[in-house]
């Protein structure tokens, strides 16, 4: 039985994980840490654990062996280097932390304490995304020339979100770094290159101090554009993906769940007209795989890459759009 401490109810998700570790036949949590103590004893109390004001006291427990993390992003480099010290094993909530050179201090230590480490990027598992990846891998579009990838909701316009998702400081920006970090590694992932030159543009719809829309322009070497985009403030929470390549395009999401694909390349009706394509069983969860390779002794590899993409797109998004300007991924201070 995996032992864990939860680090913070800050993030919206926080409770989902907690419901996640409940549900899985070998883990529990037996301990909360909050920044805001009011809101981690009120959690504790709940889940019927102590709850500790001071965090290394937390991870000072022998009996503890892993952590879950949805404190601020602000504070991610901070409580995950302090949790790999201690020797957990860590499960975060997206970003891994807003810049490189964060990151690469986490993992540094991850490294060093030799913990494992898996980033909570859940569409990853999704059928649409493994039913995507093997069209490409049957190289049924040819060359892939353009992705588009579009998430959104209507957090901010219909106030549901808590008010600390707008914090810029805790944040680290908006809809973008929210939300859009969902179409952001997908896209990442489809290009299948990490591209080299990122702009952005962002708005600020409801007056808060983040970004509550926002489009982003991803250029690759090969010549590829990906295309992100992300909303708090549309009303019918639109999920779309497009995939078009060389010889053939794949379009998946809103208003109908359905995977189509029109290809040359292809054989029978999906070389003439929009084909279904069968979506397989999804694959178990990020946090279940976390716990296969802490039983496992493996390594959450591609996982950890994309989560570090993810960063850089990211901290390379936020730059440009706050400097109206292409930003180049080998700008960035790692």
């Amino acid at each position: 039985m995996l032992r864990i401490g939860k680090i913070s109810y800050w993030h919206v998700h926080a409770w989902d994980y907690t419901k996640q570790a409940q549900e899985h036949p070998d883990t529990e949590i037996v301990a909360v840490w909050d920044e805001l103590p009011a809101r981690g004893e009120e959690a504790a109390a709940k889940l019927n654990v102590p709850f500790y004001a001071d965090l290394n006291e937390m991870l000072g427990r022998d009996d503890i062996d892993a952590v879950i993390v949805d404190a601020p992003t602000s504070m991610h480099e901070e409580v995950m280097t302090a949790a790999a010290k201690a020797g957990k094993h860590i499960f975060t909530e997206k970003v891994v932390a807003p810049t490189l050179k964060e990151v690469n201090a986490v993992l540094n230590e991850v490294k060093a304490s030799q913990v494992k480490l898996t980033v909570s990027l859940p569409r990853l598992n999704d059928s649409y995304t493994l039913a995507i990846r093997d069209v490409l891998k049957q190289g049924l579009l040819g060359q892939v020339t353009l992705v588009r990838a579009r998430l959104s909701h209507n957090g901010a316009t219909a106030d549901w979100l808590p008010e600390h998702f707008y914090n810029l400081e805790q944040c680290g920006g908006g809809a973008l770094i929210d939300l859009g970090c969902h179409p952001m590694y997908l896209a990442r992932l489809f290009l299948n290159e990490l591209p080299e030159q990122v702009s952005a543009q962002f708005s600020y719809i409801t007056g808060k101090d983040v970004e509550d829309n926002a489009a982003v322009l991803l250029k690759t070497a090969s010549g590829a554009v990906g295309i992100v985009e992300a909303g708090f403030v549309n009303d019918h929470s639109p999920f779309t993906l497009e995939v078009h390549g060389t010889k053939g395009s794949l379009l998946y999401g809103t208003p109908q769940d359905k995977l189509l694909l029109r290809s040359s390349l292809a054989t029978g009706n999906a070389a003439e007209q929009w084909t279904e394509i069968p979506l397989p069983d999804r694959r178990e969860s990020a946090f279940d795989q976390w716990v296969r390779h802490i039983q496992e002794d493996t390594t959450a590899d591609e996982n950890i890459a994309l989560a570090v993409d993810l960063t850089k797109l990211m901290e390379a998004a936020n730059l440009a759009a706050k400097e109206q300007r292409n930003v180049r991924l080998d700008e960035l201070e790692g």
